[in-house]
């Protein structure tokens, strides 16, 4: 797959054809981002975002350009927020970006998404199920692996979740494993 990724069958000749890209990184809220007072059996609380923080410990260069959209737990997102997401990505000069979102609903919004098409720009969604602010974070590995998948992913509508990359069309959550699955195989 990665063969594919990078654009040729026998793989990259130079570092040139792997350079990174500039990303926009879209915030919506969710769990990625959630207060350390986050309680999952409760609605998201906010403080802002770690975004800025998760990305300058990763030592990232360049660094993504970061907009924050807003700070909502995602079983509060709406119709007018999708398309807010969707008006800000086509508007948006970069042709990689990452969306952080809830899980709750991040399916719903790559099904929105995806159903408008995104023309030549790849989009990857990315959550967690548990807040950067705790321990044992899953946030920190699918905001690298998101990022990772932004600049190798061909366009269209993506979620990269746990080390794995999902179709927006062929994805479901598993909250009984805490993961996502492909719906066919």
């Amino acid at each position: 797959m990665i063969e594919s990724l990078a654009g040729g069958s026998s793989g990259p000749a130079s570092n040139e054809r792997i350079k990174p890209v500039p990303i926009r990184v879209f915030s919506t809220g969710g769990t990625i981002d959630s207060s350390p007072e986050y309680d999952p059996n409760k609605k998201s609380v906010f403080q802002g975002t770690y975004l800025p923080t998760m990305f300058t410990q990763a030592k990232l260069n360049p660094e993504p350009v970061i907009e924050p959209l807003m700070q909502k737990d995602s079983a509060d997102i709406t119709a007018e927020d999708r398309q807010l997401i969707f008006e800000r990505c086509m508007a948006a000069p970069e042709n990689r970006m990452i969306i952080t979102h809830g899980t709750d609903t991040l399916t719903e919004t790559a099904r929105f998404l995806g159903e408008r098409g995104v023309g030549d720009k790849t989009v990857v969604l990315v959550g967690s199920f548990v807040p950067l602010s705790q321990e044992n974070s899953d946030a920190f590995f699918n905001l690298g692996y998101a990022h990772a998948a932004a600049q190798l992913l061909p366009p269209g509508v993506w979620i990269a979740m746990n080390g794995d990359v999902f179709e927006w069309e062929n994805v479901q959550k598993n909250r009984e494993k805490g993961r996502f699955d492909r719906i066919h195989k």
